[in-house]
């Protein structure tokens, strides 16, 4: 696909797709190692708690025409992986997620919280999005344009 439509790509996406096709064997089988560690943390961490809620991404909603945020909070983000890894370490997991509409910033912004449940808890998740929804409202507002 990227040898025949590569020129259709972001460059930060074709340069993923490079270091993807870079692995080595013994790459990828060091890399399922630490996820099947990582699967089994985060098993263990639901056995206490039943779900973990956290924001969406790290920073507000930033102008469209920048790709990226390169610092969050005095932190420099090397590229557009790094901004995001609150959504995509999640993924990482194994771990059905949900995102909802959390609210506003005081700039009219739109937030939102990412609800994470135990393997296989899919309608836990679903249901608990549900409930925040109905709870705060927060679905059913519209951000102020203009």
């Amino acid at each position: 696909l990227i040898r025949q439509h590569g020129d259709q790509l972001k460059a930060s996406l074709a340069d993923n797709i490079a270091q993807g096709q870079a692995l080595s064997g013994p790459d990828v089988g060091r890399a399922e190692v630490l996820h099947t560690a990582l699967f089994h943390r985060v098993r263990e961490f639901f056995q206490t708690y039943h779900a973990l809620l956290l924001p969406v991404t790290q920073v507000s909603p930033f102008p469209i025409e920048q790709e990226y945020p390169t610092e969050i909070a005095g932190v420099e983000q090397s590229d557009y992986l790094a901004w995001m890894r609150a959504a995509y370490l999640i993924s990482a997991t194994g771990s059905p997620a949900l995102s909802v509409p959390a609210g506003f910033t005081r700039a009219g912004l739109p937030v939102g919280l990412q609800i994470v449940g135990p393997h296989l808890a899919d309608l836990l998740v679903l249901r608990l999005g549900h409930a925040f929804e109905q709870a705060t409202g927060f679905g059913r507002r519209r951000p102020q344009l203009g």
